[in-house]
């Protein structure tokens, strides 16, 4: 019998932890290490005793009430917990081991007890990611997409991935992009193009959703970025965050990946090769090259759509907080250097 989904981090206990894992543990230390880092859920580190890890992580609902809207109506946490559940185990990308997940669909309560991977290479996507390891990334996001390439229609008919062309995304993604951008330039400068691509965001918002939402389709991340990755012993990703799991057209991932992770000038200089390797890495994979061609006008559409990342993103951070404030000023920078150079105005 599975244990009950807890309400909160104080419900957790040596019973809960030790039912959860299946043998017995004692925690002896939690630390919130989600605070301040643009996580929409809560996360925190437990340091155990025991048969098993030294240390797990929990992941759980946010309690910033924004958060806690927007994970429901997109069913972020089914989509997590559903991937752990079922997906995990096959992704050709490495993620944290599972020891425990469970959702409730009707309330959206969640609690996940992972691997804790954070002994790992992180590389600061506030920094930004060097050619090397962002090769390494791409190759291994083309693994991923060849892996489920035509095959996602069955994820999102269980509600484990959310298909681009949900009525959802026309109609949320307006108000919470505006309520976003609203709080965003009230409370700091943005770039000028930026904010000219802003303005026109909404307006444009259903041509880059049809576009998205042509073929070829297949489960994408939604959220690949450097915060969201590890790198192991051997070089390899480890991948965290499965929240917005979808379906749609891959080239969204590379667009994101590549915008928001690499520095303006690193972007300036790689973004082109990076492209092309994730297209021959693709077909190395099996993805049929047939499908492969005509894609770079919906990358530049696709960069245009990810600019709805940090203005969602912004209307739940507290903007007086350094850490959070930094990644929204480089994700503009990034976003200012990829509107002159891919011409963003123009798709307006």
């Amino acid at each position: 019998m599975e244990p009950a989904i807890p309400t909160g981090i104080d419900d957790i206990d040596d019973e809960w932890l030790s039912q959860a894992m299946g043998s017995p543990v004692r925690i002896t230390g939690i630390e919130d290490i989600g605070t301040g880092v643009g996580m929409i859920g809560a996360i925190y580190r437990a340091t155990l005793e025991g048969d098993g890890p030294d240390t797990v992580v929990f992941k759980m609902p946010g309690l910033d009430e924004t958060a806690r809207f927007t994970a429901q109506i997109l069913r972020l946490n089914i989509r997590e917990v559903g991937f752990y559940r079922e997906l995990a185990a096959e992704s050709p990308i490495r993620v944290p081991h599972c020891h425990f997940g469970a959702v409730d669909p009707e309330t959206h309560e969640f609690v996940l007890v992972l691997e804790d991977v954070g002994s790992y290479r992180a590389v600061s996507q506030v920094g930004g990611m060097g050619r090397a390891d962002a090769e390494q990334a791409v190759d291994e996001l083309a693994a991923w997409h060849a892996h489920w390439w035509g095959k996602a229609d069955p994820i999102v008919e269980r509600g484990t991935a959310m298909a681009i062309h949900d009525p959802i995304y026309p109609m949320l993604l307006p108000p919470v992009f505006s309520d976003g951008w609203t709080k965003v330039r009230g409370a700091m400068s943005v770039p000028r193009v930026v904010e000219t691509v802003a303005d026109g965001w909404v307006e444009a918002l259903p041509e880059m959703l049809g576009s998205l939402a042509t073929t070829p389709s297949t489960l994408v991340h939604g959220d690949y970025r450097a915060d969201n990755m590890f790198f192991d012993d051997d070089g390899r990703v480890v991948l965290l965050d499965f929240q917005v799991i979808g379906q749609s057209m891959p080239v969204g991932d590379l667009a994101y990946f590549v915008t928001g992770s690499l520095s303006p000038a690193t972007a300036s200089e790689i973004e082109q090769s990076l492209y092309e390797r994730w297209l021959s890495a693709l077909a190395s994979e099996g993805a049929p090259e047939s499908e492969l061609d005509g894609m770079w006008d919906i990358y530049r559409g696709a960069v245009l759509f990810c600019v709805c990342y940090p203005m969602i993103a912004g209307a739940g951070m507290d903007l007086t907080d350094d850490r959070q404030r930094g990644l929204l000023e480089a994700t503009f920078e990034r976003f200012e250097r990829a509107a002159d150079e891919l011409s963003l105005p123009d798709l307006l």
